[in-house]
Order: C-alpha cells, then sequence, then structure tokens
C-alpha cells in the first residue's frame, strides 16, 4: 500500500508540475525568484490527489480534481479573486462589452417570482409584448417560485436563436400568458437620464462597460440641448456594482479639469503602481478621437449632487470618491460597499482566466476605498421614513477574508448593518408592502432630496445620522452658507 501510495504521488506530482508548466508559472517564478516552491507543501496535495483518484468512493476525472483544486486556491484569497471556467470567462466578457444573448428585460423578484420592471426597448421581450409589471411565474415548465434571480436569470440566457416560454401573470388578465420568446444578442444601454423638471437634469449610470463612456456624453450632450442653461445636475450612481476602470475615469473627466488625478492603485507588482489622470489615453477605449470632446464646458461647472447607496461599488466609488475629493459635487446617500481592490484578468487558456486582486484603489487626496467605501456628505435615507433594506445590506467589511483598509484602522466598523433582529423583521414586514422603488420617478425620495439641495432648500437628513454630525455636515456642504436641517 505504501509503495502504491508513494507511486500515486509521484503521479499526482508530476501532473501539477505539467499544469504549473501550462500556466507559465516558470515566467512567475523569474519575476519573484527570491521565492523558492514549497516543495512539501506541494507534495502534500500531490498526496491528497492520489488518495482522492485511490480511496474515494466513486471515480473522478483529474480534470474536475484539478479544476477544483485551482479554484479553491484562487477564492480562499479574497472574496473578488476567482478561477473563471469557459462560462463565467465568457460572462465576464459579455458584461463588459455590455452585451449578452438573452430576452432584454430589466427583473427584479415580488413574492418569489420574477417581475418585469423594463423590458428593453427593441428586445425580443419588448417585441413579444412583455409588459413592465407582469410576473414571471414558469420557466418553460419549470416553477420560478424557490429559484433565486440569479438563478432565473441564467436560465432565461441562453444560446442565440433559442427559445423559451414564459408563464406570465398581468393584473388585468384573468388566465396566465403564454408567451414564447426567441433569445438574441442584446446591447444595454448603461447610461440613460432625462430632465427631472426645466433647470435639472438626471443621469443613471448602471454600470460601467466599455461604451459607458460615448454613451455618457451622448446622454450629457442631449441634456444640455434640451436646457442650455442648466442649473443642477443629478449623477445616480445607486447600485452600481461597478465594472471597467477606464468608464469610471472617463465619467469623472467628464466633470473634472482635464489632466487632473483620477485614482491612483498600489500593490506588489510594479505595474500596480499607478495614477490614472483625467485625459483620453486613460478613458478612450476605442480608436478615434475623445468621446467627451462634445459635452458642452457648462457640464464641468453645472453644480452637482452624486447619489449613492450601499450597493454602489468599485469603479462607482471611484467617481463619487475623485468627485468628493474635488469637492465638484456633493455626495448624497448612505455609505458605499466598500470594494476598493483592483481584479486583474490572466487568461489561462482560449477559454479560462483567474481574476485576481492585484492592488487597492485609493481617491485624489489618497484614501483607501477597501472595506470603507465613500461616506456621503449629506446622509439620506432611502424613503422618508428610514433607509429600508439597504441599511440591512452588507458591505465589503462583512465579506469573509475580504482584504483590510490599508489606510484607515477603523474601516471594518464602516459597515451600518442592523444586527438586532426585531428591527430586520420590522423592516422586512414594511419593505414587502413597498412597491419596487424605480430611481427616477416621482417616488424617488433620494432623488427629490438631491433636487432641495441644488435648489438650496431644506434636505430631510437620514434618520439614523446623530444629531451634532447632520447639523456639521449640511453647514459643510451648503454653498451659499445656510444651515440647512
Amino acid at each position: 500500500m505504501g509503495s502504491r501510495m508513494k507511486n500515486i504521488g509521484l503521479i499526482g506530482l508530476g501532473l501539477i508540475a505539467g499544469i504549473a508548466g501550462s500556466m507559465q508559472f516558470d515566467a512567475l517564478a523569474q519575476r519573484n525568484a527570491g521565492t523558492p516552491l514549497p516543495i512539501e507543501e506541494l507534495r502534500q496535495l500531490a498526496d491528497v490527489f492520489g488518495l482522492i483518484k485511490s480511496d474515494y468512493v466513486e471515480p473522478v476525472e483529474d480534470k474536475k480534481l484539478l479544476t477544483e483544486a485551482i479554484s479553491g486556491m484562487v477564492a480562499s484569497l479574497d472574496p473578488h479573486s476567482a478561477y473563471l471556467d469557459k462560462k463565467a470567462f465568457k460572462e465576464l466578457r459579455e458584461g463588459t462589452q455590455g452585451k449578452f444573448v438573452g430576452l432584454g428585460i430589466e427583473v427584479g423578484m415580488e413574492d418569489g417570482y420574477v417581475k418585469v420592471i423594463s423590458p428593453i426597448e427593441d428586445s425580443p421581450a419588448y417585441k413579444a409584448g412583455l409588459k413592465a409589471g407582469d410576473l414571471i411565474t414558469r420557466l418553460d415548465s419549470t416553477p420560478v417560485k424557490g429559484m433565486t434571480l440569479d438563478e432565473a436569470v441564467k436560465r432565461m440566457r441562453g444560446e442565440p436563436n433559442t427559445k423559451i416560454t414564459l408563464t406570465v401573470a398581468r393584473k388585468e388578465e384573468d388566465k396566465p400568458l403564454l408567451i414564447t420568446i426567441t433569445r438574441q444578442e442584446i446591447r444595454v444601454q448603461s447610461v440613460k437620464g432625462k430632465m427631472i423638471e426645466p433647470g435639472y437634469g438626471w443621469i443613471r449610470v448602471s454600470q460601467f462597460q466599455e461604451p459607458t463612456v460615448d454613451d455618457l456624453a451622448k446622454k450629457i450632450t442631449a441634456l444640455f440641448q434640451q436646457d442650455p442653461n442648466m442649473k443642477g445636475l443629478v449623477l445616480d450612481l445607486r447600485n452600481d456594482p461597478g465594472g471597467v476602470l477606464p468608464g469610471a475615469i472617463g465619467v469623472s473627466a467628464a466633470f473634472l479639469p482635464k489632466d487632473v488625478p483620477v485614482v491612483s492603485t498600489n500593490g506588489q507588482l510594479p505595474d500596480s503602481k499607478a495614477t490614472y489622470f483625467a485625459r483620453r489615453e486613460y478613458y478612450a477605449t476605442r480608436v478615434g478621437g475623445d468621446p467627451l470632446t462634445r459635452i458642452p464646458e457648462a457640464a464641468k461647472k453645472v453644480k452637482m449632487v452624486v447619489l449613492v447607496n450601499a450597493g454602489s461599488a468599485s469603479a462607482s466609488e471611484i467617481v463619487a470618491g475623485a468627485l468628493q475629493d474635488y469637492k465638484r459635487a456633493t455626495i448624497m446617500g448612505s455609505q458605499t460597499f466598500g470594494k476598493g481592490s483592483v481584479q486583474t484578468i490572466r487568461q489561462l487558456s482560449a477559454d479560462t482566466a483567474v481574476k485576481l486582486t492585484t492592488a487597492r484603489y485609493y481617491t485624489p487626496n489618497g484614501r483607501s476605498i477597501q472595506a470603507k467605501g465613500i461616506v456621503p456628505d449629506l446622509m439620506v435615507d432611502e424613503y422618508a421614513d428610514g433607509d429600508g433594506m439597504n441599511g440591512l445590506r452588507l458591505r465589503e467589511a462583512d465579506l469573509q477574508k475580504h482584504l483590510s483598509n490599508d489606510k484607515d484602522k477603523e474601516a471594518g466598523n464602516g459597515a451600518n448593518v442592523v444586527d438586532e433582529l426585531e428591527e430586520q423583521k420590522r423592516i422586512a414586514a414594511t419593505e414587502k408592502k413597498r412597491k419596487p422603488l424605480e430611481f427616477g420617478s416621482k417616488e424617488d425620495f433620494q432623488l427629490a432630496q438631491a433636487l432641495n439641495h441644488l435648489k438650496g432648500q431644506t434636505v430631510q437628513l437620514s434618520k439614523s445620522a446623530k444629531v451634532e454630525n447632520k447639523k456639521e455636515t449640511t453647514i459643510n456642504n451648503n454653498s451659499d452658507g445656510s444651515d440647512k436641517k
């Protein structure tokens, strides 16, 4: 048995050595020449591989074992490092490009069903007649009840030209509707906007993608064409999970002086120590001119509010931090998520890659975003009667194995998660009665407060904020020096 185990272990070690070569570990070893390979630990890994191959209850493929070993090794580092298999790598690329194969609907969950928030114009779902407010109860023959939203979305996505039948409950219909839709490539507009009222515009960035800077430039230009004398602008980054770094730099550059630092990074490798400026080469992803040159100069001077919440992360925190440091805009809402780490994609093969955390992000003033986020200048709840479920959201500092904030020892205390069970129950019960909040609508309380601030009117600050902090925050952020409570 001992001899057999030794042989299996040597075979396993040989397999691991072969994989190390294919992953270009030689190059990494040269980069870190002073760090020898941990031979004893690698031998233990090979022994475990051999044990599973020989003793496990049923045969396991080599590929599965080694893939899971790589996945576990990377995932053990922090919440954002990951091994990307073929499917995950494809989804990542689709997300950054602003396109995917699916039905073309914005969705949420209500009473355990998928609720259509809005069909994307000219998408397969739009053409098939899906409407805002529809409840999807079945996907083909599978009930939606019991699925997570992520599981339901994955089922609705698929290969181009394949069909799916949705069972839809609609308020004005007595019977469920059966709607068959053919999946097609969907291009997502990450930027939308409108004039809320004369003199005041609203622009929402839902995610930072490759086309985001172009889309933002078009939207800002269109709004200023509607009202060249715009008095105030709201940039809405709530629930924006982030995305590509050039998008964040470009959105910041649209409102900041040219060439100023927007964000810096620091990590172990020399190329992870960098500063990114408000210049074309840092945000223009396509060959051609600068997309921001079409924006009116007034966009860099108009009074601004940036709306953020606990769902604002990564790239959206970079934008909020830069505009806050330069005092270009008043940041309003609740403390952001706190994802201030850089993930670099290292491709392993044509279809697989590793997403590895390689650096931390810092605002122009050198503040680390990691595990703290951006604290608003004006703390404003999501609703007039409180912050709702937003106050119960997990933030970066609550995640296991999260990277620490190297600038702020108290950063781990930044998350404002309510621990009391009764308070959670109370908020959950209240939220169940509410309609899903549509950002930019007449019912959007935070947007209404942003408009009040832009007009110099009273702002209703967060109920959870301490009274003394309320006074200090409002005084510091009123351009006319008045004390708005």
